[in-house]
């Protein structure tokens, strides 16, 4: 798989029926590694490793409901009140993340309502906060490391 602009995480793979799986440490079982995946599990890594956030807080690929449709996000972080904290939008390295993806986060979060919004393919990252009150969001250098909010 290609090399990724995050740091250098150890995973768990396992090789069956020719296809090689990664194993997903939030759903607890091992996932095909499609390049979608493999920026997932280096995000969800991210989160945990880098930015401090409990595993208890993370959800992965879990379906919502957005004007009637169902759709799938890719990462979410609660606070532990149940509020959303952040929601990961991953794409393909081979994804250029362009206007449409900021509209589809920016969509799931009319649900969500999350403080804090990234996307990434990988090799770029973009992380942004929202501003309700101005139905904006901003573009930030970084999200914050967790910090408990009890």
């Amino acid at each position: 798989m290609q090399a990724l602009n995050f740091p250098k995480f150890t995973f768990r793979f396992k090789n069956s029926e020719n296809k090689v799986s990664i194993f997903d440490a939030i759903r607890k079982k091992f996932i095909i590694l499609q390049p979608e995946e493999w920026v997932r599990q280096h995000c969800v890594y991210y989160l945990i490793e880098v930015k401090g956030y409990p595993k208890s807080l993370i959800n992965v690929e879990k379906e919502l409901k957005v004007n009637d449709l169902k759709k799938r996000y890719d990462i979410v972080v609660f606070n532990t009140d149940g509020s959303i904290h952040l929601i990961v939008e991953c794409k393909a390295p081979k994804i250029k993340i362009k206007q449409d993806t900021f509209d589809q986060v920016a969509r799931y979060n009319l649900a969500l309502n999350a403080t804090y919004l990234m996307v990434t393919n990988g090799l770029n990252h973009y992380y942004c906060v929202m501003d309700f009150e101005a139905e904006k969001y901003e573009f930030l250098e970084d999200i914050p490391n967790y910090t408990s909010n009890e």
